[in-house]
């Protein structure tokens, strides 16, 4: 299990009844969260703003007070850009906090023995891990995502981060056909990072479905993971797919390495419960 519990700028305070009230450092949020299926133990205090789920998909923010466009908070040495959006998310998913640190252990550890360090970031979203990687150390940094708003959103946290002197591409494109050039092209990769979704299009309309496609994605991955590679890191949010799940299909993959899965995890300050956020999968040599 992977426990995110070392953030100053977040706390998740309170959970129940489907919801999770959240302090983003000073801006308290109100979101929904299917995994909170257990009751609230107390009153609730007032928030800035609540997400309510619409009847028929999708939803809509309640702003109690008004909240800038954007703000940031920071997360070690790194700072990102917090900005409620229509789907109910903040740019940000806090419980990914413990995989930056894991990112971040195994740059530094593998640059003491080696010139230079390529990391893939695919699905890569707003980038934090993109930045975590960068500023750990990496030589090259990609980040690929098929929507431009969102690589956009990661240049922000990139410049907010002050680390545009690091060698960062940013590439909006479909996943797999990123892949397959990078594959004729020969380039490999020392580290990848994934987060596929559960349902999502590419640039161009490509379908994608992990429950049909994410085993033709890691067979495709594998052809570009270096010979000396350090890690392989997969994050999933799919519903009904469990760690265990994820552990087979990697145990069939990469039968002679060291692999790790669980729960992503948040500590919750009311009645120091867990929260659990989605799943992970680590691939590694040792």
């Amino acid at each position: 299990m992977n426990i995110s519990n070392k953030w100053k700028d977040y706390e998740c305070l309170k959970t129940g009844d489907g919801e999770k009230l959240e302090r983003w450092k000073n801006i308290i949020l109100n979101r929904p969260d299917p995994q909170i299926i257990w009751s609230k133990k107390s009153t609730w205090d007032k928030c800035d703003a609540h997400y309510h789920r619409s009847s028929n998909g999708g939803g809509y923010w309640e702003f109690k007070n008004k909240l800038p466009e954007y703000w940031t908070i920071n997360y070690k040495e790194l700072t990102f850009k917090v900005s409620p959006t229509n789907f109910k998310h903040t740019g940000i998913f806090p419980e990914q906090a413990s995989n930056w640190d894991f990112i971040e252990d195994k740059i530094k550890s593998y640059m003491k023995n080696h010139k230079e360090m390529r990391i893939l970031n695919l699905f890569a979203y707003t980038g934090c891990a993109t930045m975590a990687s960068a500023s750990a150390g990496a030589t090259e940094v990609v980040h690929v995502d098929a929507s431009k708003s969102i690589n956009e959103w990661a240049k922000e946290n990139m410049r907010l981060s002050n680390l545009e002197d690091k060698t960062i591409r940013f590439i909006t494109d479909d996943v797999i056909k990123f892949i397959e050039r990078e594959k004729r092209r020969d380039r490999t990769y020392h580290g990848i990072i994934m987060d596929p979704p559960s349902y999502g299009r590419g640039p161009n309309k490509e379908v994608w479905k992990f429950t049909d496609d994410f085993s033709v994605l890691l067979e495709k991955v594998k052809d570009i993971l270096d010979e000396d590679f350090s890690f392989l890191l997969i994050s999933s949010y799919t519903t009904g797919i469990s760690h265990l799940s994820l552990e087979n299909i990697l145990k069939l993959n990469f039968p002679n390495l060291k692999i790790e899965t669980g729960e992503n995890t948040l500590p919750v300050t009311e009645d120091n419960l867990i929260l659990p956020c989605g799943i992970y999968g680590k691939v590694t040599k040792d």
